[in-house]
């Protein structure tokens, strides 16, 4: 029997309890059961990478300990080929009907696959007699709600931007539920419920510990993120953003991600903090613009969803790649010879994170100097990064290939070199990640292959056995990335004839 005292939360993406709208209207019910439920094959083709499983597996078993701490109980359940359950939808009508709740809440998600699985759960459900509520918990606005004069989707970041400054107004973050009692076990019979473990996110081999020890998760690590930030690096964020030997950044993507912290808590925590300290108002407002990306990046992806594995731009359809897995390896594990590039790889691998000025130097370089195909770059992020963002890591990916919207120019090709020169001039980003060229001298470290051997000696280096040489010359990969970018031009023009 239904009762209209009882409701369900569906924890997805927003793994906190702080200014979490769905949970908060849930737990206005006389009592609440929250559940998460792990159906990874439902997100298919874009189900959740390696890296990202590692974290989502510390950041569940933190959020089960907040919820006990507060008198409460998190339930999880598995759904998919195999299990007692073959879907998420499945899974909630057996837990609606054994706890006979009235209503289900949660927040919405805007991946592709997730919109229409979660289109058809609501429907169902329904259709079934319950109550379903979804809300914004993810986004400062809704993707839907930011358009041009003329109605349609923005293309170009920055009158984006400036249409939402102009119609944003938001409400402050919503508290920390006061108690969690209300919402534990009911007292009845639960169906298949698992533990954290028992859903099976860590690999079985030790590679994830070296990211579990370079970033930890929960709810209170991404507000003690956000505060160290404010008050140790956002006064120099201008300047010290791109600097990859320090932490001149947030690094609250992957909090974003899984919903640790909202952005809206961004936002006003930022503002707040800038108002106090006016000589931060310029830096703030360059941080909060990069809020502004992620909303871009969401917005393209919900407007434009074939974007994921399909250039916007159509004429890249017949961009001339040259697919090569030896190349492709290489710059997966980091042996380029490029030290720039390899020391971002090698990052990416060993934390699980990378720079975001590292990022667009690592992936030019794949699409550009290798001529590597950019989808092959955003599957390779996708499994390694742990903040691996559908809407962010496509954006990303179609702007450094030059085929998305507000692209990079075709021949703007960073010189590695001349970015390990700018952004890391000692080489100390490059030294903690590539410890085989750690001896070698500011002057030569960014294009080792330029070195007299008695450097690369007294170094301990030697170039194609230590310490790959290049795999492709700057200049020559220029050249012939120039000339794919020509032949696009001039089958664009016979097209358009």
């Amino acid at each position: 029997m239904k009762s209209n005292n009882t409701s369900i939360f569906w924890f997805r993406q927003d793994l906190r309890l702080e200014d979490n709208p769905a949970l908060t209207a849930a737990l206005a019910s006389e009592h609440c059961y929250l559940v998460y439920i792990w159906a990874p094959e439902e997100e298919s083709p874009w189900e959740p990478g390696g890296a990202s499983r590692v974290f989502l597996h510390e950041s569940l078993s933190d959020l089960e300990r907040q919820i006990a701490a507060a008198g409460g109980r998190l339930h999880f359940f598995k759904a998919g080929r195999g299990q007692t359950f073959s879907s998420s939808l499945s899974a909630l009508q057996a837990i609606a009907e054994n706890c006979g709740a009235h209503s289900i809440y949660w927040n919405r998600r805007y991946e592709p696959e997730v919109i229409r699985r979660d289109s058809e759960i609501k429907a169902a459900l329904k259709a079934s007699g319950l109550t379903v509520e979804t809300f914004n918990g993810a986004l400062l606005k809704e993707p839907w709600q930011v358009k041009t004069k003329e109605g349609k989707p923005f293309q170009v970041f920055t009158p984006f931007w400036r249409a939402c400054l102009n119609e944003l107004d938001l409400e402050p973050p919503l508290p920390v539920p006061a108690d969690l009692h209300h919402a534990g076990n009911l007292g009845q019979a639960l169906p298949a419920t698992v533990s954290v473990p028992d859903l099976a996110l860590l690999p079985s081999i030790s590679w994830h510990k070296s990211i579990v020890a370079s970033y930890a998760a929960g709810e209170k690590e991404a507000h003690r993120a956000l505060e160290h930030f404010l008050k140790n690096a956002l006064a120099n964020y201008s300047i010290d953003r791109d600097k990859p030997h320090r932490q001149g950044v947030s690094r609250l993507s992957t909090y974003l991600h899984f919903g640790q912290i909202s952005p809206r808590t961004v936002w006003h925590r930022t503002k707040a903090y800038s108002a106090r300290s006016k000589n931060c108002q310029e830096a703030a407002a360059a941080f909060l613009r990069e809020l502004g990306w992620r909303e871009f990046s969401h917005h393209l992806l919900f407007h434009f969803p074939e974007t994921t594995q399909t250039p916007l731009r159509k004429d890249f359809l017949h961009f001339p790649w040259q697919k090569d897995e030896a190349l492709l390896k290489a710059w997966q594990k980091g042996l380029t010879g490029y030290p720039i590039v390899d020391a971002g790889m090698r990052e990416l691998w060993q934390t699980g994170i990378m720079h975001n000025r590292v990022r667009m130097i690592t992936a030019s370089f794949l699409v550009k100097h290798l001529l590597q195909p950019w989808q092959e770059g955003a599957q390779w992020f996708w499994d390694t990064l742990i903040d691996a963002d559908l809407a962010q890591n496509t954006l990303g990916w179609q702007w450094t290939a030059g085929c998305g919207a507000d692209a990079a120019p075709y021949f703007r090709i960073f010189n590695p070199m001349l970015q390990g020169e700018k952004f890391d001039p000692d080489g100390l980003y490059i030294k903690r990640y590539v410890p085989e060229l750690a001896a070698l001298g500011s002057k030569y470290i960014h294009a080792p292959w330029t070195a007299p051997p008695e450097v690369l000696r007294k170094a301990g280096i030697t170039l194609g056995t230590t310490y790959p040489g290049p795999i492709v010359d700057h200049s020559e990969a220029r050249q012939r990335a120039l000339a794919a970018f020509q032949v696009l031009k001039e089958l664009k023009t016979v097209s358009n004839c």
